[in-house]
């Protein structure tokens, strides 16, 4: 009771694989691929030390308003010229301050990653981001 394909009369089963939705699924992973391929291929590099008995550096509090405004420890800041000027100079220092960053919840992520990026440009090796400034 051999089966061949060629023999095929109507009504009987089809014994072929259907291969449209397995391609349907491969074409829908591959394009996820491609998405997030270059999601994955940025990089942040951190340095995570642990806090040895020595003395405690100063702390620069850097607060984000939700409208785009720079507090640097209570100051507002004009632009972000003053701010960089302000990062050099603590940057300069034989041992820099510690960075806290205090954005907003509502503050725009191109400003937060400016201010990150001239704190990072200028010096400032510590840094650190905190929740919010509604948190405090």
């Amino acid at each position: 009771m051999a089966m061949t394909a060629s023999a095929a009369v109507e009504g009987d089963p089809i014994i072929e694989m259907n291969t449209t939705p397995l391609i349907d699924v491969l074409l829908v992973l591959l394009i996820m691929f491609i998405i997030t391929l270059p999601i994955l291929t940025h990089s942040t590099s951190l340095q995570l030390q642990g806090i040895s008995g020595g003395p405690v550096p100063e702390t620069v509090y850097v607060d984000i308003d939700f409208d785009g405004a720079i507090v640097w420890n209570g100051t507002l800041v004009r632009d972000f010229n003053e701010l960089e000027s302000y990062f050099r100079h603590e940057g300069a220092k034989a041992t820099p301050p510690d960075l806290q960053v205090r954005p907003d919840r509502r503050a725009q992520y191109d400003t937060v990653a400016r201010v990150l990026a001239l704190a990072q440009r200028n010096g400032m090796t510590r840094i650190g981001v905190s929740g919010g400034v509604d948190e405090r």
